[in-house]
C-alpha cells in the first residue's frame, strides 16, 4: 500500500491553471442557465413562474434538485472526516432517508400542495394563528440565512487551509454567482443549475474514490486496514442518547431531522410546488432515496480510504490541519494533487454542493418574504409585474446579505459550530409545530405557541451549554508511529484532545493515541446528548407542552375543522382497517367530506360555518 503522507509535502501544493479553468467553468455554466432562462422566460412576469417555475416543470430536474439542496459542500466534506473520526455507524443515515421521505411524500407534502399555498407559513395561520405564522417565517429566514453562510464560508475556510486556495476569492465569486442566476432566472435557473452540479458532485466523488483508492491498494485493502482499526463497525444498538450515533439514534432522531428537511422546510416543499401534479411531485421525492443514498455510500467508502491512506499518521494529531473538514482536501491533494484537472474536479464538487445550497436559500426566502410580509403590508394590490421586479430585488439583497452575514462569521471564529447547533435547535421544534397542526387536530393555537418556545427554550439551553462545555467528541484511536521524522519539531506541542498533551514527538514513534473519558454526569450528562437526539427531544417537548396546553384553553373541534389541514394519519400507515374504524379514527375530522363548488364559500361541508382561515383555504384550493 503507498502511504505517500503529507508530512513529506513542505508546502502547500499550488493549483495548476487547468485547476481555476475547471472552476470557472462551473461558475460560467451555472451563470449560463441563469441568462438562459431570464431569455427564455422573459415574457412571463409572474411571481407563480419565478418562484414556482409555472408550477409545469418535469420530475427528472426538481429530484436532482431536491437531492442536492441540503447534500451540501458541509455534508461532502464532513460524512468521510465522521468515517475517519469514529466509524461506519454513519452509514445508517440511510435508513433515516427512507422513513424520512416516506413522511414527506405522504404526511405533510400532500397537504401543503392541495392548499395550493407558495409559503409552507400559511398553513400556520390556516390552522393556529396569524402570530404563529409570522414566528416560523422569521424562524425560517435566520435559518436559512444562516445555513447559506456556513456553507458558503465553512468548505472555503477548509480548502484555503489546505489547497491555499483564495478564501475570499471563492467566498464572493460563488456567492455572487448564486446571487446573480437566482435573481435573473428564478425557480427554473435553480432547478436545472441544481441538476448540472448534482452530475458534478456525484462525477467528482466517483473519481475520488477511485483514484484515491489506487493510492492504498485497492478498496479491499483500505477496508482491511479499517476494520483492522475499529472503523468498521454496524452494530451499535445502544439506547444510550449520549452515544453519538446508534442504530436506534438514526431511526429516530435520523429520521426526524430528514423529515424536517424534505417535509417542513420551504426551500425542499416549494420545489414540490413546481410540478403540475401531487403524484409527480411524490416521485420525485422518492427518487431522492437512491440518489441520497449513492452519495452516503460514495461518501463512505472515501472516508474508508482516507483512513487506510492516513492510518499510521493522523495530520489532525500532529496539528497538520486544523479541523476535520480539512481531511478530505488534504487527502486529494496529497494523493491526487499531482494530476492536473483533479484538485480543479475535486474544487468544483465542493463548490456545487455550495452553489446549490446557497441558491435554495435564497429562492425559498425570496418566497417567504414576498409572500408572509411584503405581500400582506404593501403589495396587496399591484400588478404581478410588479411583484415579480421587488422578488428579483429580494433575492439580489439577500444575496449581499449572506455575503454580509459571511464575513461577519469569519469574524466571530466559533460562531460556525454554534450556528450548526443553533440550526437544530430551531429547525426540530418547527417540525414538531407542524406535525402538531396536522396530527393533533385538538390543539389550538395557545398550545401551538406554548409547545414552540418550551420546544425552542429547551434546545437551546442544551446546545448553548454543550457549545460552552466543550465536552470532547468520542471517537476512535488515532496513530502517529509511521510520521516522517526527518523534518525538524523544535518546540512543536502535539494536542490530541483537552486533556492530553505530547511535547516530543520523536519519543512516542509507536504511541497510540488513547483519549481519556470525561464525567458526564449531572448537567453534563445533559449537554452530552447525541446531535440526533436533539430532533426526537424538540418534538416530543411540542407534543407534550402543546396538547395539555390546548386542552385546558379550550380545544379546537375536530368537526370544524378544515379537512385538507389535517391528516388522516391511520388512512396511510393502516390501509387494512375497516373503513368504519378509519372513520373512527379520524376523531370526528370529515375527511370524507368535499368542498361543494356550487354553495357558498362560507359553507363547509353540512352547513357548519367556516372561520376566515377557512376561508382563505377554500379560495387557495380552488
Amino acid at each position: 500500500m503507498k502511504q505517500s503522507f503529507s508530512l513529506h509535502r513542505e508546502q502547500i501544493r499550488p493549483f495548476s491553471l487547468l485547476d481555476y479553468v475547471l472552476f470557472g467553468l462551473t461558475l460560467a455554466i451555472s451563470s449560463g442557465i441563469g441568462v438562459f432562462y431570464a431569455i427564455w422566460d422573459r415574457n412571463k412576469k409572474s411571481t407563480n413562474n419565478f418562484l414556482l417555475a409555472g408550477g409545469n416543470m418535469s420530475v427528472f430536474p426538481v429530484a436532482m434538485s431536491l437531492l442536492v439542496s441540503f447534500m451540501s459542500a458541509i455534508t461532502l466534506l464532513g460524512a468521510p472526516a465522521e468515517i475517519y473520526n469514529v466509524n461506519t455507524m454513519y452509514m445508517w443515515m440511510s435508513i433515516s432517508y427512507f422513513v424520512a421521505i416516506f413522511l414527506a411524500a405522504h404526511i405533510y407534502v400532500p397537504i401543503f400542495y392541495r392548499l395550493k399555498i407558495t409559503s409552507i407559513y400559511e398553513y400556520l395561520e390556516l390552522r393556529f394563528s396569524k402570530g404563529i405564522r409570522l414566528i416560523g417565517s422569521v424562524i425560517h429566514c435566520i435559518l436559512m440565512l444562516m445555513y447559506m453562510a456556513i456553507v458558503l464560508y465553512g468548505p472555503a475556510l477548509a480548502l484555503n487551509a489546505v489547497t491555499g486556495f483564495s478564501l475570499w476569492y471563492s467566498v464572493l465569486s460563488v456567492g455572487l454567482v448564486c446571487t446573480f442566476y437566482t435573481s435573473l432566472g428564478g425557480m427554473k435557473a435553480v432547478l436545472w443549475t441544481d441538476t448540472f452540479q448534482s452530475v458534478l458532485m456525484i462525477s467528482g466523488l466517483l473519481l475520488v474514490l477511485i483514484m484515491g483508492s489506487q493510492e492504498v491498494g485497492g478498496m479491499g485493502q483500505a477496508i482491511a486496514v479499517a476494520s483492522k482499526n475499529q472503523r468498521i463497525v454496524f452494530s451499535d444498538f445502544s439506547f444510550d442518547p449520549r452515544v453519538r450515533h446508534t442504530f436506534w439514534s438514526f431511526l429516530i432522531g435520523g429520521s426526524l431531522l430528514w423529515a424536517g428537511i424534505y417535509g417542513t422546510n420551504q426551500a425542499q416543499v416549494q420545489r414540490s410546488f413546481a410540478l403540475p401534479s401531487l403524484r409527480k411531485a411524490q416521485i420525485a421525492i422518492w427518487l431522492n432515496f437512491p440518489g441520497l443514498v449513492l452519495i452516503l455510500i460514495l461518501c463512505g467508502l472515501i472516508g474508508i480510504v482516507m483512513y487506510a491512506f492516513y492510518s499510521s499518521c493522523d495530520p489532525k494529531s500532529i496539528k497538520l490541519i486544523s479541523a476535520s473538514d480539512q481531511l478530505l482536501p488534504l487527502f486529494v491533494m496529497d494523493t491526487l494533487g499531482h494530476f492536473s484537472g483533479v484538485p480543479g474536479m475535486f474544487l468544483a464538487t465542493i463548490f456545487s454542493g455550495t452553489l446549490s445550497s446557497v441558491a435554495t436559500g435564497m429562492n425559498s426566502m425570496s418566497a417567504v418574504i414576498l409572500q408572509d410580509f411584503l405581500r400582506p403590508i404593501c403589495l396587496r394590490n399591484v400588478s404581478e409585474k410588479t411583484a415579480t421586479r421587488t422578488t428579483r430585488l429580494v433575492a439580489v439583497f439577500l444575496g449581499l446579505l449572506c455575503l454580509v452575514v459571511t464575513y461577519g462569521a469569519s469574524q466571530l471564529g466559533g460562531i460556525l459550530q454554534a450556528s450548526l447547533s443553533l440550526y437544530g435547535t430551531l429547525s426540530a421544534p418547527i417540525l414538531g409545530l407542524y406535525s402538531l397542526g396536522m396530527l393533533v387536530p385538538w390543539a389550538n393555537y395557545w398550545g401551538a405557541y406554548a409547545g414552540l418556545f418550551c420546544s425552542i427554550g429547551l434546545m437551546s439551553w442544551i446546545s448553548v451549554g454543550q457549545y460552552v462545555s466543550k465536552l470532547p467528541r468520542e471517537h476512535s484511536p488515532f496513530h502517529i508511529h509511521g510520521c516522517n521524522w526527518n523534518r525538524t519539531w523544535t518546540n512543536q506541542t502535539l494536542l490530541t484532545s483537552d486533556t492530553l498533551t505530547f511535547s516530543d514527538l520523536q519519543g512516542y514513534q509507536n504511541m497510540t493515541l488513547v483519549f481519556q473519558d470525561v464525567d458526564r454526569s449531572g448537567l453534563n450528562g445533559l449537554y452530552s446528548l447525541s446531535y440526533l437526539w436533539y430532533n426526537f427531544t424538540a418534538f416530543l417537548v411540542v407534543f407534550i407542552i402543546a396538547i395539555p396546553t390546548s386542552f385546558l384553553t379550550g380545544p379546537s373541534d375536530p368537526r370544524k375543522l378544515d379537512p385538507r389541514l389535517i391528516c388522516p394519519i391511520f388512512d396511510i400507515l393502516c390501509p387494512f382497517l375497516p373503513k368504519h374504524t378509519r372513520k373512527t379514527l379520524h376523531f370526528g375530522v370529515r375527511h370524507e367530506g368535499k368542498y361543494d363548488s356550487e354553495t357558498t364559500e362560507n359553507k363547509l361541508f353540512h352547513g357548519t360555518p367556516m372561520s376566515s382561515h377557512q376561508q382563505m383555504a377554500a379560495r387557495a384550493y380552488r
